[in-house]
């Protein structure tokens, strides 16, 4: 919706003066109005040339250490700068949407409902669907796990006969490492969507729930394409490496022997599903080869149509700060002379249902927009978390798959709650995140020292009168103390800025000599 429409004295003046943005040189106007959704209409940002930064280093089932990648993208300002900046403008857009739409909290309201719902009867709206869609001639799989759904696929493509797969953008399939099982086994996948076939290309998983590639400049794509496409490592421009490598692709999509899509929503009352692209690449997946398999997680179902319009509503709204996706196609069933399968994926799904404080983290429909708007995401880079699933939501899904691994995680946060502000589903982000910090410290899962750390000042500042004693004996050795003794590895407050100054007074001796008498 642009400012210009809104009605006089409406929302208009709900908006900060940054989101109206009247000034902006880089705004496109067309008739009079100015388009501010999806990320295809953001302001233009010029970098220069920097090398990119890599993410996590995984070592097995050890700890990921996300504040040690995070350093390095920080070290990368170019990068981290731009980074921030797109998200930033995303997190723009949507409040831009949000202020639109007067039933904006309602629709939240109705959609948490609605998943909230379907979760607890989540086992009768699947059979539906499993009904509806197998009368409408879909073969219906069910995965209990990563390998089952792969080795599902692989037998359906193996009795096809089929040696390459053309594939539209799908956390599920990263999820159970479908691409890396495929090259064991001799099948050629390709990715349709830009953003996860750039990453496909420079051998990165994705950054970015909606966005794969945020995280990289046009330098850095450019230099993908010159090693792995022949485009000329000098030509940076969007519209030549985009094109480049449509013409690429293109003819590998026509020669593809089976297609796959993800999918956004699945109807138990219709027994279809939907798909969200801006790039109609998951209609070419689904329609140039006559095979077509879904993989689905078994949260996407919803119960009825109608519930859909709901969702769709909030989806591209949070994610891009676009009204809707450009393609919002519904499957019903495999077109003549087709065939169509979906692949219904657990995955630790159901196990996650059953933990109190965490099966709602399940209603999540991926948009991003918690990514989006969280300070540490979006100064961080999304592969620095060494997961699937990065920034806010990964925070609480990852450890459902490995507690040890991903043990680090939910410390990355500031708890400021702004993810489950915007989240359109209501999920309680930033709590179930200090819940699974308590939950890691029970299960042991925190380092000795830290847990040692927050022992002694629990203690400590259970005591009023020897918390005060020692804030007094420490403002005066910050006095006095050499900055090697301070500056070192035992303090990680100091790693990357100053210790604050001691005050001169504490406020709890101002209070007592300014109003101590008082009752």
């Amino acid at each position: 919706m642009s400012t210009q429409s809104m009605p006089p004295g409406g929302n208009k003046s709900m908006l900060h003066p940054e989101l109206l943005a009247q000034a902006d040189p880089d705004a496109i106007v067309r008739d009079g109005n100015r388009l501010d959704h999806a990320e295809g209409t953001s302001k233009p940002l010029r970098s220069s040339a920097e090398p990119q930064p890599r993410g996590a280093k995984i070592r097995g089932n050890r700890p990921v250490n996300q504040a040690e990648a995070a350093e390095r993208f920080i070290a990368a300002p170019v990068h981290a700068k731009m980074h921030d900046e797109r998200l930033w403008d995303l997190r723009q857009k949507r409040d831009r949407e949000m202020h639109g739409i007067a039933e904006w909290e309602e629709l939240r309201a109705l959609a948490s409902a609605i998943k909230e719902h379907t979760l607890t009867n989540l086992d009768q709206y699947l059979e539906q669907f499993e009904a509806n869609a197998t009368a409408r001639g879909i073969h219906v799989h069910w995965a209990r796990d990563a390998a089952e759904h792969n080795h599902i696929v692989h037998g359906i493509l193996r009795d096809h006969g089929a040696k390459s797969l053309i594939k539209s953008k799908s956390m599920l399939t990263e999820e159970c490492g479908f691409r890396h099982y495929m090259a064991s086994v001799g099948i050629k996948v390709i990715e349709t969507d830009l953003g996860e076939r750039i990453q496909q290309l420079d051998n990165e998983d994705p950054s970015h729930v909606v966005v794969p590639a945020v995280h990289k400049l046009r330098t850095d794509v450019a230099q993908v394409f010159a090693k792995t496409i022949g485009t000329d490592p000098a030509n940076d421009d969007v519209h030549y490496l985009a094109e480049a490598q449509r013409e690429a692709t293109r003819p590998l999509i026509l020669e593809a022997d089976a297609g796959m899509t993800g999918g956004n929503f699945m109807v138990a009352e219709t027994g279809t599903f939907v798909v969200c692209t801006n790039e109609g690449n998951a209609d070419l997946s689904a329609n140039v080869p006559k095979l077509h398999i879904a993989s689905i997680g078994i949260e996407k179902i919803i119960p009825r149509l109608e519930h859909l319009a709901v969702l769709v509503r909030l989806l591209s709204r949070s994610a891009l700060g676009s009204p809707m996706t450009q393609y919002t196609s519904h499957f019903r069933g495999p077109r003549d002379g087709g065939e169509m399968h979906v692949v219904l994926v657990d995955n630790g799904r159901s196990e996650r249902l059953g933990m109190a404080e965490f099966w709602t983290s399940l209603k999540c429909i991926r948009c991003g927009a918690c990514m989006n708007t969280c300070p540490v995401y979006r100064r961080s880079g999304g592969l620095s978390y060494g997961a699937t699933y990065s920034g806010p939501i990964g925070l609480i899904i990852d450890p459902t798959f490995s507690a040890r691994k991903y043990s680090r995680l939910p410390f990355a946060s500031t708890l400021n709650g702004s993810c489950t502000n915007v989240c359109p589903v209501k999920i309680n982000i930033h709590e179930q995140i200090y819940a699974w910090r308590r939950v890691l410290v029970e299960q042991d899962e925190v380092p000795f020292t830290k847990k040692a750390a927050m022992k002694a000042a629990g203690a400590l500042l259970a005591r009023p009168a020897a918390y005060r004693a020692a804030v007094a004996v420490a403002d005066s050795a910050l006095a006095h103390i050499p900055r090697f003794a301070l500056y070192n590895r035992l303090n990680a407050w100091g790693k990357h800025r100053e210790v604050p100054h001691p005050p001169t007074q504490t406020f709890h001796n101002w209070y007592q000599a300014n109003r101590g008498g008082e009752k």
